[in-house]
């Protein structure tokens, strides 16, 4: 399973390196193209898994000024589903 970040900042929010620190820190890796950071998961994550690390993130993000998104799917080179 991978977990993709979309990170909207804005000019009254934190530095984005700081944002880039912050996420780092719950183990997303920061990537380019359509999203901005990835999170790799071990195994086959359940729903609760992907609806408690969309919470650390929030509460990591909580004041920073910024807007995300989260999108969780199958890592077919994982052979999972």
């Amino acid at each position: 399973m991978i977990t993709y970040i979309r990170i909207m900042f804005s000019s009254e929010g934190k530095r984005p390196s700081m944002v880039f620190d912050a996420i780092r820190n719950l183990g997303f890796e920061p990537t380019t193209g359509n999203f901005d950071g990835i999170y790799m998961w071990d195994k086959k994550a359940t729903l609760d898994e992907a609806i408690y690390l969309a919470d650390k993130v929030q509460m990591t993000l909580k004041g920073m000024g910024v807007v995300f998104t989260l999108e969780t799917v199958a890592d077919k080179d994982n052979g999972c589903d």
